[in-house]
């Protein structure tokens, strides 16, 4: 018995379904994990001792505890002391990034320096605030053995309480000046430092004014990149042609010049100048490899760019439409937006629950200061690398989100034939259909990225604890798996892109979807390496012109300040947010680019602009496919004319007359 497959006829926006629901329902159950997480933190008091704080028996300072077995001075009412007063707030441990000191509940942080411990009874007595171990009488600081190792480091520093998190903090932060030393280690010298951050905070003004002109030359040039592309195109095109040929040349040029200087050298005979040019012959050797390796490859590239010439225009045209989407469809500059402030909610929650797991557990008694920490043991652990992998895989599902919404988008502009009748919002209609029926997809999808990622980041943790310490066979090998990891996760990523966009064509399952889309891909293999590799460079030139377009308007604004070293610091800031922004815009226009290409492919595949089967695609597509088949038609002609010249044997070599055949 014989089953034979299907052909999968592209039917764009129709027949919506419901696509991979067991894996909608599987990242539903690992979400409410997520957030049972948080529930379990909350409900263990995790967060309380996080946000009010908790002192070094193990009492949550603000409200009443139960007695921990074990633990002395616990179960204490707390309910009147608020604030965490630390012992000697300036013991840091760099390394934990986290104080050391013995930390008490107290009603009342100092607000004066206090110098001896005359002053801290005084302190005690008049405010009720003791500073002292909780054993320790207000009363008899001055007079008890125990002062010097229970009682706060002298003098005492004024302090004040964290808005947010009840701490008792140390007005002047000088002593934190080892911590920062250790974070800010490129700085030796405070001086420069200063400068830097008084030139950040005399230019703050004029930053925000240079990171609002990113983002409007962002915008700018995402709707006139269409215009300016073939320039683009044609300087990357010549660039590359002619750093290949320059390099070809001097190469050729240096071999040559070094060989007339070994057989000046061999005119002499010395024995220095044998070995000059010993030497010299050597060097030669290597540069005739090397010019050699060169003709090679600029021979390979000036083929391949004669032979893909046709394939550029291609490019050309396709960005020419992607400008057009983003006039008709505005609300896609919006993205980019959308997605930062879902993952920037997103990590806020993420790292405020990792902080809550910081203080979540089983009091344990540290063995080297003798103080209660709160520690996960058991299998409760475990849900720290729960909470890892989520903030892998739901990141990769908010930007896959993303990439479906596009997609989505972009398919609904190309597959309606009369732009005026588009929905309103396209972009709302695309998530509402993917909240409806693909949310499914997008998570198996992300999954997928999630498998990748995770090896590859455990395995640059390895590599990062290991520096210095494994051996250059091991450090190789491990570079090697982390830059095949990266690899996978990069063409998997563009595999991803063109299966959402499959889906939101045809509404098929991810792997279906990812399937048809890989074999349209292979089809059109040539196609994709040249829209990869010029559309790519020429997104590239754009993110340069805003950077430097907006590094250049800094430099203008920032002339007046005569002081050229407090420069460096805002320009630095405003150039880092250029890019940043310029690379998010630019990203999404790459992703319409794409899927426009895969659209084009489709409806060249599936169409041919006969009556009933009329293609989809914009005029300018349009004159991109019509200029093609002419080219091909005068291709088959020029093959199809020496077959007529030599069907008679021994006639001149011309094409028949008509009436020849029937003689």
């Amino acid at each position: 018995m014989t089953f034979t497959r299907t052909k999968r006829e592209w039917k764009p926006l129709e027949d919506r379904s419901c696509t991979d629901l067991p894996w909608f329902l599987l990242f539903t159950v690992f979400c409410v994990g997520m957030g049972s997480i948080f529930g379990f933190t909350i409900a263990t008091g995790g967060a309380a001792r996080l946000v009010f704080g908790y002192d070094s028996y193990g009492n949550t300072c603000g409200q009443r505890n139960e007695q921990i077995e074990g633990v002395r001075l616990s179960g204490l009412d707390q309910t009147d002391k608020k604030y965490v007063f630390f012992l000697d707030p300036c013991n840091i441990d760099i390394v934990q990034r986290k104080i050391k000191s013995m930390a008490l509940c107290v009603s009342v942080c100092p607000d004066e320096e206090l110098k001896t411990y005359q002053d801290l009874k005084r302190f005690a007595v008049h405010n009720g605030s003791e500073l002292c171990s909780y054993e320790l009488a207000g009363h008899k600081y001055p007079s008890l053995p125990e002062r010097f190792d229970k009682c706060p480091k002298l003098p005492v520093p004024p302090s004040k309480s964290l808005p947010v998190f009840n701490r008792c903090t140390p007005v002047d932060i000088s002593c934190y000046a080892k911590f920062a030393e250790a974070v800010v280690t490129f700085v030796s010298d405070n001086s420069v430092l200063h400068r830097l951050i008084a030139g950040v905070m005399a230019s703050k003004v004029i930053i925000v004014g240079l990171c609002l002109l990113a983002l409007v030359l962002s915008m700018i040039l995402m709707v006139i990149i269409r215009y300016i592309s073939a320039v683009l195109v044609w300087i990357f095109t010549a660039t590359v042609v002619l750093g290949s040929l320059a390099g070809t040349s001097i190469l050729w040029w240096m071999y040559i010049d070094y060989r007339l200087t070994v057989n000046k050298t061999l005119s002499k005979e010395t024995e220095d100048a044998k070995e000059e040019a010993e030497m010299s012959r050597d060097n030669a050797q290597v540069l005739l490899v090397y010019a050699i390796a060169a003709t090679v490859f600029t021979v390979i590239l000036l083929l391949l760019m004669l032979f893909m010439r046709k394939r550029v225009a291609l490019t050309i045209a396709l960005f020419h439409v992607a400008g057009k989407v983003f006039i008709h469809l505005p609300l896609l500059t919006l993205q980019p937006f959308c997605t930062f402030l879902a993952l920037l909610l997103f990590w806020f929650y993420w790292s405020l629950v990792l902080l809550f797991l910081g203080t979540t557990g089983n009091p344990v008694q540290n063995e080297e200061t003798g103080l209660t920490e709160f520690r996960l043991t058991g299998p409760l652990q475990y849900m720290t690398w729960y909470h890892a992998v989520g903030l892998i895989w739901i990141s990769e599902f908010i930007l896959a989100c993303q990439q479906m919404t596009v997609a989505g988008a972009v398919v609904t502009y190309y597959f309606t034939r009369d732009k005026n009748k588009l929905p309103v919002t396209p972009i709302l209609s695309s998530s509402l259909r993917l909240m409806r029926y693909h949310l499914g997809t997008v998570a198996k999808g992300s999954f997928i990225i999630t498998l990748v990622k995770i090896p590859r980041l455990f395995l640059m943790y390895v590599h990062n604890q290991l520096k210095g310490k494994e051996n250059a066979c091991a450090r190789c090998m491990l570079k090697t798996c982390i830059c095949c990891l990266w690899c996978l996760e990069k063409c998997l990523n563009y595999l991803n892109q063109n299966a959402y966009a499959a889906t939101a064509i045809n509404s098929t399952s991810f792997c279906t979807s990812a399937r048809d889309a890989f074999v349209i891909l292979v089809e059109n293999a040539l196609r994709v390496a040249a829209i990869n590799a010029v559309g790519d460079f020429v997104l590239f030139l754009g993110k340069i012109l805003i950077v430097t377009s907006t590094a250049f308007a800094g430099v203008l604004l920032l002339n007046y300040q005569r002081d050229y070293a407090e420069w460096v610091l805002p320009l630095i800031i405003v150039c880092l947010f250029a890019f940043l922004v310029a690379h998010c815009f630019l990203s999404m226009f790459e992703i319409v680019v794409d899927v426009l290409f895969l659209c084009f492919a489709i409806d060249t595949k599936y169409n041919d602009g006969t009556p009933g089967r009329e293609f989809y695609m914009d005029k300018a597509l349009m004159e991109f496919v019509e200029n093609s088949r002419k080219l091909e038609r005068v291709a088959e002609r020029g093959r199809s004319r020496p077959t007529e010249v030599v069907s008679v044997e021994g006639a001149e070599m011309k094409p028949m007359a008509p009436g020849t055949s029937s003689a």
